[in-house]
């Protein structure tokens, strides 16, 4: 209930923060061109707060918090007082209505390239790309080998975890044989391909990650930290002992030691664990207990801590951190039409959409990880929000750039009676993608 309330929220922060910051660039841009606007709302439906600016603006924020909206003075909603007819949209000339309807994912890129500059400032906290395969998987059939360090991914140079899986995530969608570089634990480098074609299509990408088999290195079956008064402490563990197995069974790693405390203690939790403590083997008797930490589900503990990964934090100063946000805002947007025309090819998979319910989890988990990763996604929503806005369908930002470019060529405006058609044509499309991506995003919940 805590992460459903969570999600919620952060949805909110999400789309309170980015409609506020597309609408006002539509607002901000009207009245630099003399248009009149008679309302700014955050929100649809009823106002629970309003008031009227000294300007004559209504602004309001509405009940219901999916998106927002200007209201100008327009001669195509009634009649319009002469007096102001010299503010009124429609009577401005195309290359001004272009520039205030363009503003909106205008706004929306300034805020992406502001987001990414201050999430490099600040710097964004990660673990190095040590990775291993599980078996038979096409990474392990590549070669990856335990303990490999990726150092590139199609020629694009990496050195965050999460830069590594953001560039394969985005290979995966065009499943085209992916060039690798990785070093090994002996200081070698290799270069690898992860035939990502032998993928059958049709599936999402998370699908495709689990037939991949690339994982984070899991950390050595060590004790770094042996909690006092808990049943590993009690029985005697202390920091740096090596686990070897747990009631006889042999232990690989510590996600391992993990998952056999999970699986004995179930049957008893009198448990013998073997270690190795300065090249001497003990046995301990440890009884785990039945707890919660950190408002986590119950399991079986004992009181033993992993070591950490290596720790990386990408973090520049002013100058580099915007030259990191320009280069990154642009390899997003390439990755973000590639996968557009993945789907619309039919190479990548419908299901790979996501709806307001993946999106609240996404928020939820980012804002959870700190300041630095709720930006990052902050700015890649953003910069979805900017290229949805601007495709050719009717309804959006786009729809009404392509009626200004036909109102260019042919030297009028399109017929009111060709944009009603166009409203109900991109209505249909935009309710068919919601629901599509509404539908994924339930499918999903089912399926975890």
């Amino acid at each position: 209930m805590t992460s459903f309330f969570g999600s919620v929220f952060w949805l909110l922060v999400t789309l309170g923060v980015l409609v506020t910051f597309h609408e006002f660039g539509h607002y901000w841009v009207a009245r630099r061109c003399g248009v009149k606007v008679l309302r700014f709302s955050v929100g649809f439906g009823s106002a629970i707060w309003k008031r009227v600016g000294r300007d004559g603006t209504e602004y309001q924020i509405a009940a219901i918090p999916l998106g927002g909206y200007v209201k100008m003075l327009d001669a195509r909603e009634g009649e319009v007082d002469p007096a102001l007819r010299d503010q009124e949209f429609t009577g401005k000339s195309v290359w001004k209505r272009i520039a205030i309807v363009a503003a909106g994912p205008g706004f929306n890129l300034i805020f992406t390239l502001a987001a990414f500059w201050l999430m490099f400032m600040l710097g964004r906290p990660d673990v190095a790309p040590v990775v291993t395969a599980t078996p038979h998987s096409i990474a392990a059939e590549a070669g990856i080998q335990p303990g490999d360090r990726i150092l590139s991914v199609g020629g694009q140079a990496v050195a965050t975890w999460s830069d590594s899986m953001d560039a394969v995530a985005n290979a995966l969608l065009g499943r085209m044989p992916l060039p690798l570089s990785v070093r090994g634990s002996d200081g070698r480098s290799r270069d690898l391909v992860l035939p990502l074609n032998q993928l059958p299509a049709g599936k999402a990408v998370d699908q495709y990650m689990d037939q991949l088999g690339l994982q984070l290195m899991p950390p050595p079956a060590l004790a770094a930290t042996v909690v006092a008064d808990e049943p590993a402490a009690q029985a005697g563990m202390q920091g740096g002992d090596r686990m070897v197995s747990v009631n006889g069974q042999p232990v690989s790693d510590f996600l391992a030691f993990g998952e056999l405390v999970q699986v004995q203690a179930a049957k008893s939790p009198k448990l013998t664990i073997a270690v190795e403590r300065a090249g001497q083997p003990l046995t301990l008797n440890v009884t785990a207990k039945w707890a919660s930490l950190q408002g986590q589900p119950l399991k079986w503990v004992i009181g033993v801590g992993p070591p950490l990964a290596e720790q990386i934090t990408v973090h520049y100063g002013p100058i580099k951190a915007l030259g990191a946000s320009v280069q990154t805002t642009w390899r997003n947007a390439a990755q973000t039409f590639s996968m557009l025309g993945n789907m619309l090819s039919g190479q990548a998979s419908t299901r790979n959409l996501s709806g307001v319910i993946g999106i609240a989890q996404v928020a939820n988990a980012s804002a959870s990880m700190g300041l630095s990763w709720f930006l990052q996604f902050l700015a890649l929503v953003s910069l979805s929000l900017a290229i949805l806005n601007l495709l050719p369908i009717p309804v959006l930002d786009g729809g009404h750039l392509l009626y200004y470019l036909v109102e260019l060529i042919k030297g009028s405006p399109v017929s009111e009676k060709a944009m009603v058609v166009g409203q109900y044509i991109g209505l249909a499309l935009l309710f068919t993608l919601m629901g599509l991506a509404f539908y994924n995003d339930i499918h999903r919940m089912l399926l975890s």
